[in-house]
């Protein structure tokens, strides 16, 4: 998994120890200046484009977190069933 430099250290390491999932923070570089495309920063942003054409996940509008996370369980389920059916 990725995660931005922002994310809480301890409770994402720990939460990541707990699944088996490996982790790498993706920083800036100490002398960077202006914007600067991070390595596989663009993979996260490409996720979050496809899920906000499903327009319930454009605003958070639930009100629990497991009815979000069905539905975006849903919204990535259905793009691999498209790609899948439509090569």
């Amino acid at each position: 998994l990725f995660a931005d430099g922002a994310y809480d250290r301890g409770r994402l390491m720990s939460e990541a120890a707990y699944r088996d999932f490996v982790i790498e923070i993706v920083r800036k570089l100490p002398d960077q200046q202006g914007f600067q495309a991070l390595p596989r920063r663009w993979v996260v942003e490409r996720t979050f484009g496809w899920m906000t054409r499903w327009r319930r996940l454009v605003r958070d509008y639930e009100e629990h977190c497991d009815v979000s996370e069905a539905m975006i369980g849903v919204a990535m389920s259905s793009l691999m069933l498209r790609r899948i059916a439509h090569p």
